[in-house]
């Protein structure tokens, strides 16, 4: 039986390379894209290739959706030269960027920069790759806590991520006559060089989330990786159109 195959957008780091490093282990190929950083892209294809998985990386922007036809070709290409096949089995929409200003500072170009990232790109690269991905897949969207509790600075930020939460609900409804699971996953504060590494690397940061958190810590990436192997894997077959929270319980 051939391995299942998971495309996961912004996989060269943070919570992407993590997905990507929890999804091989449980037995999928990986196909991931990267922004700019080219290096540390081949770095993980090499470490997944070392684990026993095959994987590919491509460029993507996800914020510029005239790109999207280029990119559904080149993955297509790639499917079937490394991978002999013509479809995905796991769509991982996980790129984005944080950005960390108040409501009434937030600029134009700042609410479009994040409405491309965080919502226009993953609408319609899923849309675009829609015929490639195989009847019986999973999708996996991918939100924040931040759409349940609010913290002053990410308005426009948790506004896009919970517009994704509802396109998820839809997307499940549309998608489940071809047995296409569609959740998404909001983790809490994680430790990683996600907005500028604050959560990891200010401790006063770090000691506030850990103490509004009912385990007591703030979340680390392999709880985020562990999550979304989870959602991929058969024992969620019977999940669709949920959101599921991996924080740790929070501000509960």
């Amino acid at each position: 039986m051939s391995r299942r195959i998971a495309l996961i957008t912004g996989a060269s780091r943070g919570l992407g390379k993590n997905a990507a490093l929890h999804l091989a282990a449980q037995g999928f190929d990986i196909i991931g894209t990267y922004h700019s950083k080219a290096g540390e892209a081949q770095t993980l294809v090499t470490t997944l290739e070392q684990s026993g998985a095959r994987a590919a990386m491509l460029q993507l922007d996800v914020g510029n959706s005239a790109s999207f036809e280029a990119f559904a070709s080149a993955l297509g290409e790639t499917l079937k030269r490394d991978f002999g096949r013509d479809h995905i089995d796991v769509l991982v929409n996980n790129a984005g960027i944080g950005i960390n200003a108040p409501f009434a500072e937030t600029s134009e170009a700042q609410f479009d920069q994040l409405l491309n990232i965080q919502l226009k790109g993953p609408f319609f690269l899923t849309q675009r790759l829609l015929p490639l991905i195989a009847d019986q897949g999973r999708i996996i969207n991918v939100s924040t806590g931040l759409t349940r509790f609010a913290l002053p600075g990410y308005a426009a930020y948790a506004a896009m991520k919970g517009a994704m939460e509802v396109l998820t609900r839809y997307q499940a409804k549309e998608l489940g006559q071809r047995g296409i699971r569609v959740n998404i996953l909001a983790p809490g504060a994680i430790e990683t060089d996600f907005g500028g590494g604050v959560v990891r690397d200010n401790s006063d940061v770090n000691a506030f989330v850990a103490s509004n958190t009912a385990l007591g810590r703030v979340g680390l990436p392999d709880d985020i990786g562990a999550a979304i192997a989870l959602l991929a894997s058969d024992g969620a077959g019977w999940v669709t159109g949920q959101r599921l929270e991996v924080s740790g319980g929070m501000f509960l």
